[in-house]
């Protein structure tokens, strides 16, 4: 299973970048998740058509987003447990929020977002991926994403940059 991950897109209207980068960048994927803050719902049901999608809420998403999503989801691809939380919240880093998430959860991989800061890193037997943003980098130099393979035996974590 090839999973494309990507998150923080703020898209408002103009739903063309968000579309550019699904054709260039996520033909291949068989499924994307999204970890939050899509900012309209227009942009779900763009993913939602393109592939088969799962996504969660952010903290910028309108109660039109929240209404067709969940706050924190876990699902389970190829016998692996998948977390996904936006991260957003108050006190501590973005990465022991959503770590924190899914404690007392029986999960392999968290994915989150909020930060727009790329990062894949272990704690605790999990692996915690945040794919940055391919669309709205903020002050990274670097828009970014994450493509998940996950096999029987193996997980191959790739973080993608492009301009």
């Amino acid at each position: 299973m090839k999973i494309g991950i990507i998150s923080d897109t703020h898209i408002g209207k103009n739903m063309n970048k968000l579309i550019h980068f699904l054709d260039e960048h996520l033909k291949e994927v068989d499924m994307i998740i999204h970890a939050g803050d899509y900012k309209t719902s227009e942009a779900i049901k763009l993913l939602q058509k393109y592939k088969p999608f799962l996504g969660v809420w952010g903290n910028v998403d309108c109660n039109n987003v929240k209404k067709l999503l969940h706050e924190k989801e876990i699902i389970k691809v190829n016998n692996y447990h998948i977390g996904i939380y936006h991260g957003h919240g108050t006190n501590k880093t973005t990465i022991m929020r959503a770590y924190e998430a899914f404690q007392g959860f029986d999960v392999d991989i968290i994915v989150f977002g909020h930060s727009h800061q790329p990062i894949i890193q272990t704690k605790n037997k999990v692996l915690l991926l945040n794919p940055g943003s391919p669309i709205y980098k903020r002050k990274e130099r670097w828009f970014s994403y994450i493509i998940l393979q996950l096999e029987e035996n193996n997980i191959d974590v790739q973080l993608k940059f492009w301009n």
